[in-house]
């Protein structure tokens, strides 16, 4: 006689297959649930800073030129000066050209292949020091 013993006497056949409907129903209430609120969320809108042009130049103005190897120049009324300025003395040098009128536009111009950096710098250095106007060139893309 064979050691198997049945209880009840008749087997049951376990089910080893993943039951797929609820999931389903699962998936299909979320797709509803996203396509109706879709339309309802409301994007962001960005306002991007234009590029303004003056009605005219003013009579005195300073530019600080930054070159490719991140020397500054000064330029003073379209007449270029000398000697390129360290960055440490350019607060001082734009002060003193500036002749006490604080509203003396500064104007800051890079080469495309300077780093960021660099004219964030001088900008930074600008503002401590208590230089009201400043502005970067920008070229006209064309």
């Amino acid at each position: 006689m064979p050691a198997v013993s049945h209880r009840g006497g008749s087997r049951r056949r376990t089910i080893n297959e993943i039951n797929m409907v609820p999931f389903i129903d699962v998936m299909l209430v979320l797709l509803i649930i996203f396509m109706v609120s879709a339309p309802l969320i409301t994007t962001g809108v960005v306002d991007l800073p234009t590029v303004g042009k003056s009605k005219q130049r003013p009579e005195h103005v300073v530019e600080l030129i930054v070159g490719r190897d991140e020397t500054v120049r000064v330029r003073v009324d379209s007449k270029e000066e000398g000697s390129p300025v360290a960055l440490n003395k350019i607060a001082a040098r734009v002060k003193a050209l500036q002749n006490g009128d604080e509203n003396t536009p500064v104007v800051i111009s890079a080469d495309q292949s300077v780093k960021y950096q660099t004219v964030v710098d001088v900008m930074n250095r600008l503002q401590k020091s208590g230089v009201q106007r400043v502005g970067l060139s920008v070229k006209n893309g064309g």
